[in-house]
């Protein structure tokens, strides 16, 4: 099998130690399933256009240039070469701006990740002294890359013989969490029920092991697409929970039940003798 394309080259740069790398996607669309777009009368896939909004007529593709609407219905028009010309970040350096403990990483702000390796044999070393280290001081790096076009927040951690570089999503594009948990509640409950769930939670314990994951949407896209293929029925959708739980108490003993835990009898308190 080929070795995947790497989708930028450059150099990593600690201080005065520097050495070549490449980025290789880490993530791939290949088992998804793709649809094309059909005119339902006669059955034949369509094309997208960009149309003139006020003409209606076709834009070719060397016509059509970016525009920010500075103003209402007044736009500012961006030629691509104004854009290249921006020098936000090298573009061929990674140059690491500091580094954070792996575990103080916000997972909220984690995006796409790459493959980050040695650009040749003669990277190798500075390379693996820089991971080893970074492994050992369970510390993250820092750095800002131009992937696309566009310069990107990312953070480089070791992950095995190489390390993994992923993108960030910047501050704005987070959602605040008090404004989504800011009227949240703190019921009241019987502590004898988080017992229960604990045990609940104990009993499915497990390895973080993402070869067991299922994507049981696209299983049932494949199973309804096979389906209409064979010109059977579709399968049956799944039933949709209860929206609320009435009687907690009861489902998490039921819970219990059906997973076959039983619970240890608690120890009476005694009185203390004289």
């Amino acid at each position: 099998m080929a070795a995947p394309r790497a989708v930028w080259k450059g150099f990593l740069k600690v201080g005065s130690v520097s050495c070549g790398v490449k980025l290789v996607g880490a993530t791939s669309e290949a088992g998804k399933v793709h649809f094309k777009i059909l005119n339902r009368e006669d059955g034949l896939p369509v094309k997208s256009a960009y149309v003139d909004e006020e003409t209606g007529d076709v834009v070719p593709a060397e016509d059509q240039i970016k525009g920010y609407e500075a103003d209402k219905g007044d736009f500012l028009k961006i030629e691509p070469d104004e854009i290249k010309k921006l020098k936000l970040t090298s573009q061929h350096t990674l140059e690491v701006e500091g580094f954070v403990g792996i575990d103080d990483i916000d997972t909220r702000y984690l995006e796409k990740p790459y493959y980050l390796i040695p650009a040749d044999g003669a990277a190798l070393g500075a390379f693996s002294v820089l991971r080893d280290a970074m492994a050992k001081q369970r510390v993250a790096a820092r750095s800002c890359v131009v992937l696309y076009q566009r310069g990107r927040e990312v953070v480089i951690q070791p992950f095995g013989k190489g390390m993994l570089l992923t993108e960030l999503r910047t501050h704005n594009e987070i959602v605040s969490e008090r404004s989504v948990f800011g009227d949240l509640k703190t019921p009241k409950y019987d502590k004898d029920l988080l017992e229960i769930a604990e045990l609940l939670i104990d009993k499915k314990v497990t390895k973080f092991d993402p070869s067991k994951f299922e994507d049981t949407y696209e299983d049932a896209l494949i199973a309804m697409i096979d389906a209409k293929r064979k010109g059977k029925m579709p399968p049956k959708p799944v039933p949709q929970p209860k929206e609320n739980v009435v009687d907690l108490a009861s489902v998490l003993r039921k819970s219990l039940e059906k997973e076959g835990i039983k619970r240890q009898p608690k120890a009476k308190a005694g009185r203390k003798s004289a």
